[in-house]
């Protein structure tokens, strides 16, 4: 009877190893099959292509298109042009001096200088205390040529301190004959201290 039951336990331990060594061989062939799947996937798969990103043209600041050249035009500030008259009775401010069309010809000639005349002293100011605008000459320093007053009446004639109150002013101009070209001038009023270096606006 114990042989009976050796030679059945035998039989099963070698049929439940047998089935052990199907069942790892099953195994083993199912896990080579799917790697051989899995590469055979890879393989065949087309990666998709990241554009990679160009290098960009670096930016570059636009270069400024130059201004069109423009006339210029000098000014007088107020007060750039003050100078003694009479000692100190009085002040002559030019408040300008400009390039303008002699309406006679059309030609751009002429000057327009505009002053102010303010009388300083309280007294001591006598009746042949005037100032003759009608006779202020210009000087063109480069070339030291002189330039007088267009005609009588194209200037204010004189100004008499006399008749000025102390502390008041009197307006003034006259109109010079300066060839077109020229844009600085020396300025001399009579009785008064020469202004030098006037720029001329257009």
């Amino acid at each position: 009877m114990s042989t009976f039951l050796s030679s059945v336990a035998v039989l099963l331990s070698t049929l439940a190893l047998g089935c052990s060594g199907y069942v790892a061989y099953e195994v083993f062939t199912l896990r080579e099959t799917l790697n051989a799947t899995n590469t055979n996937t890879l393989s065949n798969t087309t990666p998709t292509l990241v554009p990679t990103p160009t290098a960009t043209t670096s930016l570059t600041q636009p270069t400024a298109s130059p201004l069109p050249a423009t006339a210029t035009t000098s000014a007088i500030q107020p007060g750039q042009f003050v100078q003694p008259a009479f000692g100190k009775k009085a002040e002559v401010e030019l408040l300008s001096a400009k390039r303008i069309k002699d309406p006679e010809t059309g030609n751009r000639d002429v000057i327009n200088v505009q002053m102010r005349i303010r009388r300083l002293a309280t007294d001591g100011v006598v009746g042949s205390d005037i100032i003759s605008i009608a006779s202020a000459t210009a000087r063109n320093p480069d070339t030291s040529v002189t330039y007088k007053g267009v005609a009588l009446d194209r200037s204010t004639g004189t100004v008499s301190l006399f008749q000025v109150r102390p502390q008041a002013s009197a307006d003034a101009y006259i109109w010079l004959r300066v060839p077109d070209g020229v844009n600085n001038l020396d300025i001399f009023v009579p009785d008064t201290a020469a202004f030098k270096n006037v720029p001329i606006s257009s």
